[in-house]
């Protein structure tokens, strides 16, 4: 299972997704990162297969990578039933593993990015 895929298909997360559009080109422009510091055919095939995705109208006033060219961070906002849940990523990326079994493993983690989305997921939480 691959989570960029998941997030980004038609059939997957991507209707979910608020801000598509700049999320999207986020990914994209990350996946194209790795794959120039790596070189990886396989990533490079995974870039093909996404782009090939159908993708969603970008912004008024905005063109494709303006969004993310200079940002600092890309929120993630997502569509609930209780709204729009927007978040903030990291990544840590296990580089130079002292296990092998570590070698190439990253791991993202979303946190709220407004009182909001914390309060609204403290909620769901609770009733859970």
């Amino acid at each position: 299972i691959n989570v960029m895929r998941i997030s980004l298909h038609p059939g997957g997360l991507a209707p979910r997704i608020a801000n598509l559009p700049e999320w999207r080109d986020h990914l994209l422009r990350r996946l194209r990162r790795q794959i120039e510091a790596a070189g990886d055919v396989e990533l490079a095939g995974l870039h093909e297969e996404l782009s090939a995705y159908p993708a969603p109208r970008t912004p008024t006033g905005h063109a494709p990578g303006a969004t993310t060219d200079n940002a600092v961070a890309i929120p993630l906002q997502l569509r609930s039933n209780a709204g729009v849940l927007s978040f903030y990523s990291t990544t840590t990326i296990f580089g130079t593993p002292v296990d092998i079994t570590l070698s190439e493993i990253a791991i993202e983690a979303f946190f709220p990015a407004n009182r909001e989305t914390a309060e609204t997921l403290r909620r769901m939480a609770a009733d859970a």
